[in-house]
């Protein structure tokens, strides 16, 4: 291995890696991807799991904001990075057979400020697994009797096994903080509390556990329900009475969860009714699979006997509609009824009891302004027959916890005010992050909140003595790169799921890639980190001869050989150059920076964009003026030296 200073721009670097830029805790998405396509499941496991403390979690549930980014998808499809990370979690993750530690110590504790969370949803758990690796001794507070926040009661079983989120908290807890359930802010606690008992920090990270009400006439009637009450009920595993018809209002993945929560509470109460018939008190293994087999059937059967209906109701157009596509293809072919367009006026009800709800249609959402302002169209006015309408129309924070003296103030949006930078609040010392400080999130941008939230609690503490992870970042360079055969043939493969005949209670819907299916969706993987370098020089006797072999290979004519008098060059981008020019000189082969715009030459141009980083154009290269090049920045490694100073290369 050989080593030797370079120039190199990280910003530049990580902007052609989109799937780690798009994450909010920048998980280097493509590596784990691309160490499954080679088999190295561990490796990749390590990769999703240590930026993350719910990887597993987010291999389920995670709104993926890596997919979109990915840039496979500019050429067919994205990766389907979310459910390759369930793939290597479900090898490897605490809720696997055979679990690993990605942290090679235990944590100790080693600072003596005891930190304080309120809320264990992923920004609060985020938050006490990352002090906990700082050293702080963390106490987490939860209202609920379950940690886990809106993980547990707010997502359905059927989308997050239950034993996979206690899986994954236990993880967490494992590494020191202490858990306190039933301890409700405000009731069986203050915030003065808390400074009394020498808590030096407050994270506040609960969500938000309200409804947004509906002020429509009928909105008392007996059937009415507010869509976070449903969930709250149905995964807390109350009994929670619903009618056959079921009207959903809302458009966004709430109202997707509870209109598909709907259908399976009628299921499971079918079921629970014929229980003690088809189920005999034990059974083997084999007879097992044979009842459930017949017990499904049943069910089925029971349902389509039935008039069992659920209709979504929502103000948007099929193409507004602010659920994941995915989300509603899913309740689509699940048997729930969609009315796009269309608003709700009053609820009608008889003797106190809900019999239908009345709409009308919407022509629009949304003000020139894009400011949320609908419009309807009179006289277009309609009933749905229906015996329960649940409301998931939105969710709103409950802050009567709050005392004049706490000195936090509060925003229009009903949230924490907090500094952006800082997540402190109005008083010192006391953070929030997540739902209660943004506004409702993903579970990724709560992680990250979490994750934020730890590091900036740590910078209060430490205070003048706190110093930022140092940035480290290796280069290799890549001999005789290439990719997977026919990684960019393969079509992206479509997660697997159970039949819709099974669809019923908790069971879960999404089955999972097999070992075949995650390698070969893995292998489409562009690896963005790997980048085209020319860096040629003449004292190596590699300098680019203008034969433009280069242009010629590629496949997506990403490259091009242009004369130099086509491009104009500003005072200031010669200032900048000259500013620069020594780290420059494999840029600026035999020009001046004052030279440009007068000299003949030739710039070679490329669109990273579409590069698909196939390696053709630096085999094609008869001098070696191009290699391909992978970087990796690390925050500690005792084989290289800062950033700042000099990078290594192998």
């Amino acid at each position: 291995m050989k080593s030797r200073s370079k120039l190199v721009d990280l910003d530049w670097l990580e902007s052609n890696f989109p799937c780690m830029q798009a994450c909010p805790v920048h998980t280097q998405a493509g590596r784990y991807v691309s160490l499954i396509a080679q088999g190295r499941y561990e490796e990749a496991y390590r990769y999703a799991r240590v930026p993350n403390p719910f990887a597993s979690i987010c291999g389920r549930v995670c709104g993926h904001p890596c997919e979109p980014a990915c840039r496979r998808g500019q050429f067919d499809a994205p990766i389907s990075i979310r459910a390759l990370k369930r793939f290597v979690t479900e090898r490897y993750g605490p809720e696997s057979r055979n679990p690993i530690d990605v942290f090679s110590e235990r944590p100790r504790i080693t600072r003596p400020e005891k930190v304080a969370i309120i809320g264990s949803g992923p920004a609060g758990m985020s938050a006490a697994h990352d002090l906990a690796l700082l050293g702080y001794p963390v106490t987490v507070f939860d209202a609920a009797a379950v940690p886990g926040g809106m993980m547990h009661l707010g997502i359905p079983e059927y989308r997050l096994p239950r034993d996979v989120l206690q899986a994954q908290i236990r993880e967490i807890l494992d590494l020191g903080p202490e858990l306190r359930l039933n301890m409700r802010l405000g009731k069986d606690f203050s915030l003065e509390d808390l400074r009394h008992q020498d808590y030096k920090a407050i994270l506040m990270a609960f969500g938000l556990h309200r409804s947004r009400d509906l002020n429509l006439p009928g909105n008392d009637l007996d059937g009415v329900v507010k869509g976070i009450d449903f969930l709250l009920n149905v995964n807390l595993g109350y009994r929670f009475r619903i009618g056959k018809q079921v009207v959903v209002i809302g458009g966004g993945n709430v109202a997707i969860d509870v209109a598909r929560s709907a259908m399976r509470e009628q299921q499971q109460k079918f079921m629970t009714d014929i229980a003690g018939v088809v189920l005999p008190d034990q059974l083997t293994s084999n007879e097992m699979d044979v009842v459930m087999k017949e017990f499904m059937d049943v069910s089925r059967q029971a349902l389509r006997m039935g008039a069992r209906e659920v209709h979504l109701v929502c103000l948007e157009s099929r193409e507004e509609m602010p659920a994941a596509e995915e989300e509603i293809e899913e309740g689509l072919m699940e048997g729930i009824k969609v009315h796009p367009s269309l608003g709700p006026k009053q609820f009608i009800g008889k003797n106190g009891r809900l019999t239908g709800l009345e709409v009308i249609r919407c022509i629009s959402v949304f003000d020139e302004q894009r400011r949320f302002n609908p419009k309807f169209a009179e006289g277009t006015e309609t009933v749905i027959p229906c015996d329960t309408v649940i409301l998931a129309i939105g969710q709103a924070s409950d802050l009567a916890f709050l005392k004049p003296s706490d000195g936090i103030e509060t925003t229009r949006q009903g949230t924490l005010k907090i500094d952006p930078e800082t997540l402190m609040t109005t008083a010192p010392g006391i953070f929030a992050a997540g739902d209660i400080a943004f506004g409702p999130r993903l579970i990724i941008n709560a992680v990250a909140d979490g994750k934020k939230a730890a590091e900036q609690i740590d910078k209060f503490l430490r205070g003048p003595q706190w110093q930022p992870k140092p940035k480290f970042v290796q280069i290799t360079v890549l001999d005789h790169h290439k990719m997977a055969e026919e990684y960019d043939e393969y079509s992206r493969l479509a997660v697997p799921t159970i039949p819709l005949e099974r669809r019923t209670g908790v069971s879960e819907v999404e089955t999972g890639f097999t070992e075949e299916q995650a390698r070969l969706e893995a292998s489409r993987c562009l690896q963005c980190w790997i980048n085209t370098i020319f860096e040629g020089t003449e004292a190596n006797g590699s300098e680019c001869i203008l034969c433009g072999g280069c242009v010629d290979v590629c496949p997506e004519n990403c490259l091009q050989l242009v004369p130099l008098r086509q491009f104009e060059f500003s005072d200031d981008t010669r200032q900048q150059l000259a500013a620069t020019s020594e780290g420059r000189a494999n840029e600026l082969l035999h020009l001046s920076p004052a030279e440009l715009g007068t000299s003949e030459g030739s710039v070679m141009v490329k669109d990273e964009t579409i590069c698909i980083r196939c390696g053709l154009c630096a085999e094609r290269c008869p001098v070696n003026t191009i290699t391909m090049e992978a970087f990796e920045v690390f925050d500690h490694h005792p084989s290289l030296v800062q950033i700042e100073e000099t990078v290594l290369e192998s």
